[in-house]
């Protein structure tokens, strides 16, 4: 039976901002790679094994709390990293961040798209083992290096010569992207072309607003505000470009990075740390406007350079490969559902095996032919021992390892018992009983807690 998954979002709705590109690709690849796994669902009403949110719109916070099924919420943002975002009343600034901070807390697990941010969402009261790290994905198909003959062409439609060095910047235009320090440095270029994909997506709300929007309407003559470009073209974009900066001052995970590493472009970032843990040092990056200028001149007259970091992306681009994300996702899906439909086991022990457990003598138990093997596996965490399904002695376990052995012969079987013997602890008459069995179902456990009523009285 399939996994039942609804996701939630309405990510696109609003263009040219992250967000939805992130969305898309991570939905497209599920889609494509585990359709004999999981039944996804986009924006559906009813019920599911798991509901999957990615934006937070009031719907989807009263969804949250009213649906059945585990409740995954996807962290495209943090509540601090909506300062240089938004231009708010402060009133109302601070209830959405109280806003956000419920939602998040209010799922079940939270997905981040950098390690670096567990921290910071323990730091707002969520609990560190509900956060999960899974990277963002680009696919190859849809970002890809061109022929140089369509390069120059797409140059020519926004009047940019072949042989002009072109640094181009992606996202909303707003502060926290850098915007200004941008412009300053395309100042000090003067030799460089610069081109900014992006545009306000928050309209007026968005912080430096009227100051942003005279820098667009009136740039430097070497710099090319070209609005919000439809995700289906910027791979035209990149193909004109030939350096990526991003002076983000905050981030999450940047797609423009990885859609630019999937054509080994060089990328150049502000030196933050929260880059640290995804690019693995492999990326161009300055502490200030100095650093950045220096380093564009580098690249662009230094052929060697230039080439190191292509390679810095290319090792990027194949580290965030389809198949690496893809088995998070699945590995992801399948453990939380698993979770979830947990249920407590019984198992009937004797008296003399309840006293060698809570004594330290007996860590394995063969489970007689009366369970099935698929009704025990190694994610159950709460089994429980009893003597004759009695709560007078009963113990509390974690199953470590749960096998089974089919087809044995006699002599196999008692090789079997023999070797792990020391933790079984079984009498000579139950050695010769299990050893003429044709299939053996060992569980290696783990000790929780005595929870016999008799010990819990003294």
């Amino acid at each position: 039976m399939k996994i039942s998954i609804n996701m939630l979002s309405n990510a696109e709705s609003v263009e040219g901002q992250g967000v939805g590109s992130a969305y898309a690709e991570m939905v497209a690849l599920l889609i494509e790679g585990t359709k004999d796994l999981f039944d996804i669902t986009i924006n559906g009403p009813g019920d599911y094994d798991i509901n999957h949110i990615h934006t937070i719109e009031p719907i989807h916070f009263i969804k949250l709390k009213s649906y059945k099924g585990v409740n995954v919420m996807a962290v495209h943002f943090l509540p601090d990293t909506l300062e240089g975002s938004i231009n708010l009343p402060q009133v109302a600034f601070s209830a959405l961040k109280f806003y956000v901070t419920t939602f998040y807390k209010g799922a079940d697990y939270l997905i981040v798209v950098n390690p670096t941010f567990k921290k910071e969402l323990v730091n707002f009261g969520i609990e560190p083992d509900k956060i999960h790290y899974i990277p963002n994905y680009v696919s190859k198909e849809h970002f890809y290096t061109y022929d140089a003959e369509k390069r120059a062409g797409l140059r020519a439609n926004i009047g940019i010569k072949p042989e002009d060095f072109v640094v181009i910047g992606v996202g909303q235009v707003q502060h926290r992207k850098g915007v200004l320090d941008f412009i300053e440095v395309a100042k000090q270029c003067p030799d460089i072309q610069f081109i900014w994909c992006g545009g306000f997506s928050f309209g007026m709300i968005t912080d430096g607003y009227f100051e942003l929007k005279e820098i667009v309407e009136n740039p430097p003559k070497n710099v090319k505000f070209l609005g919000i470009i439809p995700r289906e073209q910027m791979n035209d974009m990149y193909n004109i470009s030939d350096v990526l900066f991003m002076p983000s001052y905050n981030e999450l995970f940047p797609m423009s990075i990885l859609e630019a590493c999937n054509l080994r472009k060089p990328i150049l970032l502000r030196n933050l740390d929260l880059y640290k843990d995804i690019l693995f040092d492999h990326c161009v990056r300055g502490e200030n406007n100095q650093d950045f200028t220096d380093l564009l001149h580098k690249l662009k007259n230094d052929p060697d350079f230039y080439k190191t970091a292509e390679g810095y992306s290319d090792f990027v681009a194949q580290y965030y490969s389809k198949e690496h994300v893809l088995s998070q996702w699945v590995e992801f899906y399948k453990n939380i559902y698993h979770a979830s439909n947990i249920q407590d086991e019984i198992i009937k022990i004797t008296f003399d095996d309840f006293n060698k457990i809570i004594n330290g003598k007996k860590r394995m138990l063969i489970i007689d032919d009366y369970y099935e093997a698929d009704d025990l596996h190694s994610d159950m965490v709460n089994i429980t021992l009893s003597v004759n399904n009695d709560q007078d002695f009963a113990v509390e376990v974690k199953a470590v390892n749960i096998r089974t052995y089919e087809d044995l012969d006699s002599e196999t079987a008692l090789e079997l018992i023999l070797q792990n013997q020391p933790k079984l602890s079984l009498s000579a008459k139950e050695i010769y009983k299990y050893s003429k069995k044709e299939t053996l179902m060992i569980m290696e456990f783990e000790v929780i807690k005595d929870i016999s009523l008799f010990s819990q009285g003294k």
